[in-house]
């Protein structure tokens, strides 16, 4: 079988424990790692070790080769940028870490360098092949909610950072690490509506050392489909018991990523419509009652097996395997990334932070 043979920018914690964890795990026989550039010594020597590849200091230094298929651009966020253009100015097929760019701007001019130069540029938005999220699209597709109505994703918890994860100067804060995720579920939910909106947002920092945003609300609406709501919030301790929430009308689902409930009337016809009262509710014996009735609910509920870093990760690569050594086109597009960017970018121009480290 051939390989997808490729260069990996960066061994921080994207480039090599999520990236490397799978280029080096049993579940990859289709990817092989050619070279790894890290200005770091140690992590350079290490990669050597680890995937038994070449290794370079800079990313020019893979200019002049001609065996890579992909590179995957996993630098600091605000250089994810200006390298994916040279990198795709210079013929190279490119994988994005996330945020795909600062701006929509950014996004889509990498967008059409790409096609003018007849290669292929994506952004690592592997959260949509998450089984949790999958399992929540077939929940929703089967019917068993009725008529969605609202959709809650909650990526929060209760932590403090200090890395600089948490700088503005370098593309950070919660929205813009953690953001790409439930923002591009949520559009992928909403169908990709060009019509999606910023209705709400609100940026704050609350726990975080820096001066980028640790609590993000945000919310979205597109005619005809269900609100979202979004939270990417760092004092959430209460967070864990639930992911995605969706509300129907027939019924709920509630998700973590190891574990789904859902709640419905399987039959409404059971239950034929009430006629309306313009006045008070009575019972036999003329006393007020409320308004109230018994519904029997079916409840279902399973784990879920594989995560966003395993099973995901590994799909991810399937789809780019695909596009670039056999021709397919990508589920996953380079537009969808831009119009998530165009969420986070929105709403950082409505909710401006005072910039205290350059």
């Amino acid at each position: 079988m051939k390989q997808l043979r490729i260069a990996v920018i960066g061994q921080g914690r994207s480039g090599r424990n999520i990236h490397g964890k799978f280029f080096k795990s049993a579940d990859n026989d289709f990817c092989k790692v050619v070279c790894v550039v890290e200005a770091d010594d140690f992590r350079r020597a290490r990669a050597a070790e680890e995937y038994g590849c070449d290794t370079v200091c800079d990313y020019t230094e893979l200019f002049a080769r001609k065996d890579i298929d992909l590179v995957v651009n996993a630098s600091y966020s605000d250089m994810h940028y200006a390298i994916s253009k040279d990198l795709l100015a210079h013929g190279f097929n490119v994988l994005s870490e996330k945020p795909f760019g600062r701006t929509y701007h950014e996004c889509m001019d990498l967008i059409l360098t790409a096609r003018e130069k007849g290669v292929v540029i994506a952004a690592f938005h592997q959260s949509l092949f998450a089984p949790a999220f999958l399992n929540v699209k077939s929940v929703i597709e089967s019917g068993k909610l009725g008529d969605i109505q609202q959709v809650s994703l909650k990526y929060s918890g209760f932590q403090r950072r200090w890395d600089w994860q948490t700088l503005q100067v370098r593309v950070a804060g919660g929205l813009y690490n953690t953001g790409p995720h439930p923002v591009a579920q949520a559009l992928d939910l909403l169908g990709w509506d060009k019509d999606a909106k910023v209705a709400f947002s609100s940026l704050r920092s609350i726990l975080t050392s820096g001066d980028s945003d640790d609590y993000a609300k945000v919310i979205l609406t597109a005619p005809g489909k269900p609100v979202v709501d979004i939270e990417v919030i760092s004092h959430d301790a209460y967070a864990s018991d639930y992911v995605f929430k969706i509300f129907g009308s027939k019924g709920t689902l509630m998700s973590t990523n190891e574990h789904y409930t859902v709640k419905y009337i399987d039959d409404f016809s059971k239950y034929p419509e009430r006629p309306v009262k313009r006045n008070f509710l009575e019972d036999e014996n003329r006393e007020p009652i409320y308004c109230t009735e018994k519904l029997t609910f079916t409840e279902e509920s399973d784990d879920i097996q594989g995560s966003s870093f395993d099973v995901a990760v590994k799909d991810f690569y399937r789809m780019m395997y695909n596009t670039i050594l056999e021709g397919a086109p990508l589920t996953i597009t380079p537009e969808y990334a831009a119009q998530a960017i165009s969420v986070i970018e929105a709403c950082h121009a409505e909710n401006p932070l005072p910039v205290k480290f350059l």
